[in-house]
């Protein structure tokens, strides 16, 4: 079990020393429980550029195949030789394929996000059945694949608590590295039109459950995602208005934020957003030439937490689809 002392008053400890023992105390006390529950998937500040990344029925919504890479670092200034903050990285490809008389999306996805002892590896196939309907087109999909969920245990020993945690005698730490495998499964719906877009998915549908000693498992719990957005045209038609909303639940803790960026000429943007009771978020980018596109993202934390901030890119590449009658011309997809 965790030693009380975890808890306990600290005095004479530097406020950043503090925060690094409080983070290793509540990181440790995910594995010192029979069972464990966590909110599994990362965060990410640019989901409008990447609705696939969480909804599997966003795959194909251009007719373009599209790659995007979608790395982040987190909590800057957080640093330790493990990693406290955390990398994330977020890797995509996803095209329209014509069954029949319709085209529908499929695609592909892995994620591996490090945080502190912790390591996670995830992976994907994906497929989504598309309708027209109204003056726009509903999408039905799917992810199929795994998780992997690691624990560093032999670098525990590494870590200093000082009298606050006696790790050694805490048995149902793991000591060694241990990691776990298994099944998973995601499923959404996505609703677009040219002026707005609607989804709404489940992951980890299948609550996948991984040992890691015969005393320590880790479950990862299902999320909800509800997400869509807007987009204003102004008169002057080069300028664009993009506004997009993130909802998410485990069903225990929730996270909600509100973005809004300008767009001009369909190659620059710039915006903000807020996720509540977390961070203020700062948007910009370009589209490049040729279908290539760049965006950053910079956290700046409206929290006590000690750190500088969070940065993030998500480098996106569309070019034709080359099995059909498709031309070369490109097309952005970066609505709304």
């Amino acid at each position: 079990m965790i030693d009380e002392e975890c808890t306990g008053p600290i005095g004479g400890i530097s406020p950043r020393s503090t925060m690094k023992k409080i983070f290793f105390c509540l990181a440790l006390l995910f594995v010192s429980t029979a069972s464990v529950y966590s909110q599994y998937d990362p965060q990410f500040s640019q989901y409008m550029f990447h609705n696939s990344a969480f909804n599997p029925a966003a795959v194909g919504e251009s007719d373009l195949i599209e790659v995007v890479l979608h790395p982040r670092r987190q909590w800057v200034g957080m640093d330790s030789t493990e990693s406290v903050g955390g990398n994330i990285l977020n890797f995509s490809i996803n095209s329209p394929i014509k069954i029949g008389d319709g085209m529908h999306g499929a695609g592909f996805r892995f994620v591996i996000d490090e945080v502190g002892l912790f390591k996670s590896q995830n992976a994907y196939a994906q497929f989504a059945y598309k309708k027209a309907l109204g003056s726009g087109r509903i999408s039905l999909g799917a992810d199929i694949g795994f998780v992997s969920v690691g624990f560093r245990g032999s670098k525990v020993l590494k870590i200093s608590l000082g009298d606050y945690h006696r790790l050694l005698e805490d048995k149902v730490i793991p000591q060694i590295d241990a990691s776990g495998t298994k099944f998973d499964m995601n499923v959404g719906a996505f609703y677009s039109t040219p002026v707005y877009y609607a989804g709404l998915s489940f992951n980890h549908i299948t609550s996948p459950s991984v040992w890691w000693t015969e005393n320590s498992e880790h479950k990862v719990r299902g999320t909800a995602y509800l997400t869509g957005g807007y987009l204003y045209t102004f008169p002057d038609n080069k300028y664009l208005l993009k506004s997009s909303g993130l909802f998410k639940t485990d069903y225990t803790t929730f996270q909600a934020e509100l973005s809004s960026r300008l767009e001009y000429d369909n190659k620059y943007w710039g915006g903000l957003s807020y996720r509540f009771q977390d961070a203020v978020v700062f948007l910009a980018g370009l589209n490049v030439a040729g279908g290539l596109s760049i965006g950053y993202a910079f956290d700046l934390p409206t929290t006590h937490i000690e750190s500088w901030g969070s940065h993030e890119i998500v480098m996106s590449y569309n070019f034709a689809y080359v099995f059909g009658q498709r031309s070369g011309k490109y097309k952005s997809i970066r609505i709304l």
